[in-house]
């Protein structure tokens, strides 16, 4: 796409104006390759950032399939395959996740070509399409800060929803609501819902009118720690009743005798943190070249966006945080005595539709903390650098609070063998639950060893561990700070001993992790946690993994001088580059688990769970009752080339092989090159 054709004038749909239709969409868009131009005129580009450029190039390409035109904006998809089932349950859906990393691609775009064009509609369309406007979130003006939401108890298995309201459980107060309203003068919430049915196969359209209006506001997970996403059931943002059952889908969900037509969303922290991350790096890259100002707008709008994401620094009704068990009987907060200061797994917010006879709106934060998620430069550049400061009064200072406790909390998580283990909670199994007899705490949190999401383990995944800690290193080589250091001095050589790198191509980094043990509590010194540990039980060529272990290794490596971890990170990144197709980087990838497609909610894995009595259909006409299966109510997949390998291993044959290009994924071995160039050129001189 052309700067011009990026920077065009169009109608902005998130304001309230009627949603684009498949109809004034476009099945391609212009884009004029750049690789060469900005090399002509940068003689001292590296041959890393030749590459960057040369996969920058094939990822903006239309024909790639990474990228949805919508008059004038790009909206990028989870991957260019749209059979594949991780968080989404499609590959052209899309996530918060996704819109965050389109950002970085297009940062480090800027930094080496000096155009911030392409960065600013990066944001113009992050801002239209996933961050909920004025129409997407009406009746916020109802709601009070002094009864923020009713209290629903949560229960780990999807079979025991819906789970009922609870109006005699007092929750706390909401100390930011009045803070924000009167900083940026209006109600709403400035921060990204986590998914969009680009295409809307769905078919929910515009606030769950069932038109052709796209992308579209969706959710899946809402049923309990054990929902997988084999066991979701799909269903709009904004609840009409036109779809689903009597209530829409809220009778699987929620136990509500007067359900009212509603919206809702809900913030994947860690996505938000990331795009204010990015927001910093390209503020530091366009006033290097004189060209502050041409990033001035998005860079405030990230402010913002970081004043509103202290929502995820709350419990989630505003109790008060440290030991707090009983639902009862744990003290409601007031002011800032519910914030944990870390990033939560979620917050969330909704309320009436304007249909409604009485109109309410409610807001929530998250009681549980993951490792993976923390940010630890978006805490920096929140609460140190002045382009990032919030508006809001309090907004920096809770974020230098934060800094701290982030690093505390990783160090407290991290193992003796180098690791970093699950997180903690407020709010046992999200009951306020008194927890196992001797289970440690930070800060009054119980420690968890694998918070929020247990199908499979939150902290199994080795990726994880490198979101976490590539920020760790950034910080570092960026303050030089020695807690950040220290962490780092164990978790690298631990990496580093489960990573190998050969000749042509071949690699293989942690995959799979097993846990024992539980740290130490927490008394504000490190102790090494003896007790607890961690052993990788897999290995695999994770693409996006690998090239984010690898920029985690050089900012250790630009910090600290180490000569390993510079070789192993040039290493895993030369190693990736020999996977290189017509799309990207990709290797071929089976897939066992898709045996769950056909799940039955009483298989050994557990399928998908609809109560017995709800009868409903989903916006095509697919049934939903108790016996649907994942792909039962996705009948779409049907039709999908790749289907027929799922359909012949469901009837007794292989495991399906795929060869996945996920967006993330690519921008990660993008900026992994672009890094590398950044700091240590093209290494030919060592």
């Amino acid at each position: 796409m052309s700067t011009a054709l990026l920077a065009a004038t169009f109608t902005v749909v998130s304001q309230g104006d009627p949603a684009i239709t498949s109809a004034e969409l476009t099945s391609a868009y212009e884009y004029e390759p750049v690789a060469a131009a900005v090399i002509a005129d940068n003689p001292d580009i590296t041959r890393y950032e030749e590459r960057f450029l040369g996969l920058y190039d094939k990822i903006k390409n239309p024909d790639s399939g990474y990228f949805r035109e919508f008059d004038g904006l790009l909206v990028p998809y989870h991957s260019v395959e749209n059979l594949i089932v991780e968080a989404p349950d499609t590959g052209h859906a899309t996530t918060s996740e996704a819109f965050s990393y389109y950002l970085w691609l297009e940062a480090a775009y800027g930094r080496l070509s000096g155009d911030w064009e392409p960065f600013n509609a990066a944001w113009e369309s992050m801002e239209t399409f996933i961050i909920p406007g004025t129409a997407d979130q009406p009746t916020n003006s109802s709601y009070d800060p002094s009864d923020p939401a009713t209290y629903i108890p949560e229960s780990l298995e999807p079979g025991d929803y819906p789970m009922p309201l609870d109006d005699g459980v007092e929750v706390g107060q909401d100390p930011l609501a009045d803070e924000l309203s009167s900083t940026y003068g209006t109600d709403e919430i400035y921060g990204m819902h986590w998914l969009l049915d680009v295409d809307n196969v769905y078919g929910y359209g515009f606030c769950g009118d069932g038109g052709d209006d796209l992308p579209a506001y969706i959710n899946t997970f809402q049923r309990g720690s054990n929902e997988s996403v084999w066991e979701t059931v799909p269903h709009p943002s904004c609840e009409t009743f036109a779809h689903g059952g009597e209530n829409g889908f809220i009778d699987l969900f929620v136990d509500d005798p007067q359900a009212s037509e509603q919206w809702r969303y809900t913030n994947a922290p860690d996505a938000d943190a990331r795009a204010v991350q990015v927001a910093h790096l390209a503020h530091e890259w366009a006033s290097d070249q004189g060209n502050e100002d041409a990033v001035a707008d998005s860079v405030a709008n990230a402010a913002k966006m970081g004043d509103y994401l202290r929502y995820s620094m709350f419990d989630k009704y505003f109790k008060e945080v440290g030991d707090c068990v009983g639902a009862e009987s744990c003290s409601p907060g007031t002011g800032k005595d519910s914030a944990h200061y870390l990033l939560a797994w979620y917050y969330s917010w909704g309320g009436a539709l304007e249909s409604a006879e009485y109109p309410w709106a409610w807001r929530i934060g998250g009681s549980s903390a993951h490792q993976g998620y923390q940010n630890v430069m978006a805490a920096y550049a929140l609460s140190e650098a002045p382009a990032l400061r919030p508006e809001s009064p309090t907004g920096a200072d809770d974020w230098a609070t934060s800094l701290d406790r982030q690093l505390e909390f990783i160090q407290w998580l991290q193992s003796s063998d180098g690791g970093i283990a699950g997180g903690a909670t407020n709010s046992w199994e999200g009951t306020y639950a008194e927890p196992p007899a001797g289970t440690s705490t930070f800060y009054g949190l119980f420690y968890d060893e694998k918070p929020v999401w247990h199908d499979p383990p939150s902290n199994q995944w080795f990726g994880f561990q490198v979101w976490d800690i590539e920020r760790v290193a950034e910080y570092h080589r960026v303050t030089g700070d020695e807690r950040a250091g220290e962490i780092l001095d164990d978790w690298v050589p631990w990496a580093i001993e489960n990573t190998t790198v050969g000749s042509d191509g071949d690699f293989q980094i942690p995959a799979d992790m097993e846990w024992s043990g539980q740290p130490d509590d927490w008394n504000g010194t490190p102790t090494g946690n003896p007790g607890l540990s961690v052993e990788v039980v897999s290995h695999n060529q994770d693409v996006g993994i690998a090239a984010g272990l690898a920029k985690t290794l050089l900012h250790y490596a630009a910090a600290t001088g180490d000569e390993v971890a510079l070789e192993t990170g040039e290493g895993l990144i030369d190693a990736l580059m020999v996977h290189e197709d017509e799309l990207g980087i990709a290797i071929p990838e089976v897939r066992a688990d898709y045996s769950r497609f056909n799940d039955p909610y009483e298989s050994e894995n557990g399928g998908l769970y609809v109560p017995d009595g709800f009868s409903g259909t989903m916006p095509n006409g697919d049934t939903i009752d108790s016996d649907s299966t994942f792909e039962s109510i996705r009948s779409f997949y049907f039709d999908d080339p790749d289907y027929a390998k799922v359909a012949d291993y469901l009837d007794g044959g292989p495991a399906p092989e795929f060869t996945y290009h996920r967006f993330w994924s690519q921008v990660d071995v993008a900026t992994a090159l672009a890094l590398h160039g950044e700091l240590f050129g093209d290494g030919e001189d060592r």
